[in-house]
């Protein structure tokens, strides 16, 4: 399948999924057609304010597959379908990625080349707050080229947080 063609076929999907999806909930994150020998396989990435739980991946997947069975927009080639969550991993791109990992460490990449990490300790449609070293910085979104969110493996519970190795109560 040619790039533009798959490019406009991955397009449709996402249309066609998006008010469906919304209705449960979820906002459709990405939708990524790759070829796995003779078949296709078509992943949509799901995420929802709170995040997705197994639950909404089966309820989306269900959705997913009724529209797709409606639609003839995937053709006659086989395919397997993956319905995911967004994941860490995804650049945030949209003020709401921005707003669902409030309190999260990212490292942003700005326009001019330049760099920072901070926890995002706020956000509005223009811009996020990040706490960079004790230090309130707002960062315009139109100023950033890549903003990732970083996973920390030894962070110290805060205010709100409690670690696994706490005993309720004690």
């Amino acid at each position: 399948m040619s790039s533009a063609r798959q490019d406009a076929t991955r397009d449709r999907i996402e249309t066609e999924l998006v008010d469906p999806l919304s209705a449960l909930g979820l906002d459709v994150e990405a939708v990524e057609i790759s070829p796995a020998g003779k078949r296709r396989v078509l992943r949509v990435a799901v995420d929802k304010d709170g995040g997705v739980t197994l639950d909404d991946v089966a309820d989306a997947t269900r959705e997913v597959n009724r529209v797709l069975d409606d639609s003839d927009v995937m053709g006659e080639q086989p395919y397997t379908l993956e319905v995911t969550s967004r994941g860490v991993d995804r650049p945030l791109t949209l003020p709401r990625h921005w707003r669902r990992n409030t309190d999260r460490l990212v490292k942003v990449t700005l326009t001019d080349g330049s760099a920072v990490t901070g926890r995002i300790t706020g956000c509005d449609d223009d811009k996020a707050t990040l706490d960079v070293s004790g230090t309130d910085r707002d960062v315009a979104y139109a100023e950033v080229a890549k903003a990732l969110v970083q996973v920390e493996f030894n962070r110290k519970p805060g205010a709100g947080m409690h670690s696994d190795n706490e005993e309720e109560g004690a």
